[in-house]
Order: C-alpha cells, then sequence, then structure tokens
C-alpha cells in the first residue's frame, strides 16, 4: 500500500487591518490548494508581534539559522522551511509588498549561508538546508498599473532567485471576482509546477 504524501503550502498573507478583498483571496487561495491536495498553513501577518530586521547578521554567524529577536517573526522562517510552497499575497504598493510581507520576508535571512556563490553569473548566498520552497507571488491592484505590475513581478523573482527557484510565478489581480481568483490560481499552480 502507497503511503500518501502531503504537500504543505504556506500563504504569507500581507493584507492590512480592514483590506477585505485580499482576506477573501486568501480564504479562496485556502479552498483551493486544499482542492489540489494540500495542507495549507495561512499566516495572517499582520496579527503577528513581528519587529523590523535589525541587519545584524546574527542569525548567519552567532545564532545560525534562527533570527537573534525573539518574537513571532521567528514563526516564518520556521514555516517557510516545512512548507512546499509559499505564496506571497499582497496589495500591490508602489511595485512593492505590503509593509506586513516585508516584515515577515526580512526575516528569513538565516535560511541562507552568509557566504557567497556564483549562480548563472550573478552573486548569492549559498543554501543553509537541503530543499527550498516553490514561490507564488500574488499581488492586488485596485486598477491597471502596468509599472507596479512590472516592478512587483521584477521583485519576486529576485526573491525566488535568492533560493534558486526557477519555477516560481506570478499574478496580479484586480480585484477580480473570487470564482475567478480562483481560476486563475489553480491556472499559477500548475505553471509554477506545484498542482497535484
Amino acid at each position: 500500500m502507497e503511503s500518501e504524501t502531503y504537500m504543505k503550502a504556506l500563504i504569507l498573507n500581507g493584507s492590512r487591518k480592514g483590506d477585505r478583498f485580499l482576506d477573501a483571496a486568501s480564504d479562496v487561495l485556502s479552498h483551493t490548494l486544499k482542492g489540489a491536495g494540500y495542507e495549507v498553513d495561512p499566516l495572517i501577518l499582520r496579527d503577528l508581534k513581528i519587529a523590523s530586521c535589525k541587519g545584524c547578521f546574527d542569525c548567519w554567524v552567532k545564532t545560525p539559522g534562527v533570527c537573534s529577536t525573539d518574537d513571532e517573526g521567528r514563526l516564518v522562517p520556521m514555516k517557510m522551511m516545512q512548507s512546499d510552497l509559499m505564496i506571497y499575497l499582497t496589495p500591490i504598493i508602489i511595485g512593492g509588498f505590503s509593509s506586513e510581507l516585508k516584515k515577515g520576508l526580512d526575516r528569513i535571512t538565516g535560511a541562507l549561508l552568509p557566504f557567497l556563490t556564483n549562480v548563472n553569473g550573478e552573486i548569492h548566498h549559498p543554501f543553509r538546508y537541503k530543499k527550498y520552497p516553490k514561490i507564488l507571488g500574488i499581488g492586488i491592484l485596485p486598477q491597471p498599473d502596468e509599472e507596479a505590475e512590472r516592478i512587483f513581478r521584477t521583485l519576486v523573482n529576485r526573491n525566488a532567485l535568492n533560493i534558486h527557484d526557477k519555477g516560481h510565478s506570478t499574478v496580479v489581480y484586480r480585484n477580480d471576482s473570487h470564482e475567478r481568483v480562483a481560476e486563475k490560481i489553480k491556472a499559477l499552480l500548475a505553471e509554477a509546477g506545484a498542482a497535484k
């Protein structure tokens, strides 16, 4: 008898207080992922006490892989490394992530080593661990903004390159219906090779 393998998905929800559309999109995303066979861990970052990264690099040299700031920000890299798929869900702010998502992502620095290596002609940090999750970037815009979309896609791409993820994907929604969001999420999972 074959043992069933469950894929784990971490949703880093960077919504701001009162953002009903993004919270509803997170529910649709969770439902869609569960339907695809994922075990889903939605992390609503605004509800966690996460200090900003101090840039001290203790997570590299003093407490390898663990942030020296003892708060709920430590959950982000821990849950990241337990996941097969990590999803950035955020309103797009001037092409970038929300401050909530940015604070969470800054705390994953220790998941890489402090050394430098050449990756396809670029300098990056080598892996600390054997396996890293695939990344899906999902951004929400209230109206079309090509420049903001371009910046967001580039930012997700660069984040993915830092963990050497070549199978990442991004999508931007403009307050679509939840049915349309679910359709796009299914297509996005297939595109990233994260569908079962």
